[in-house]
């Protein structure tokens, strides 16, 4: 798998930011906690990256990945009951309008739960 050592790093930093903190909190502090936790495992982490969506090379929109991690893997960060197939859309279509191939969707729900995207370059917007 591509960037299989990255990928797992940062899923036992999400159990850890998970076990620590538990089930209840609002998006924004998991992914601060993430943010922590990632520098901790001595991984560059960005809050908020931009992302801008073209169309027939006019910008359309523009979004912001929860995480970007080491340039790699964008993390998308949920606090639900289950991942649905909206959340994985929502990361593919990030990973669609980039460079990047590799997303993780993590949601700190009761049940902490973890998705893994690929979106390889051939396929790009």
């Amino acid at each position: 798998m591509k960037h299989e050592e990255l990928t797992e790093k940062i899923i036992k930093c999400f159990y850890v930011v998970y076990n620590r903190l538990g089930y209840g909190f609002l998006e924004s502090v998991y992914e601060k906690a993430m943010l922590i936790e990632l520098k901790r495992a001595e991984l560059k982490a960005v809050r908020q990256f931009p992302i801008s969506v073209s169309y027939r090379n006019q910008n359309v929109g523009e979004f912001f990945a929860d995480v970007l991690v080491e340039d790699k893997v964008i993390l998308e960060l949920k606090t639900t009951k289950k991942i649905d197939k909206d959340h994985e859309y929502q990361l593919i279509n990030y990973l669609r309008a980039t460079k990047i191939e590799i997303g993780l969707l993590f949601n700190f729900g009761r049940t902490p739960e973890f998705k893994r995207k690929v979106f390889s370059n051939n396929r790009k917007l």
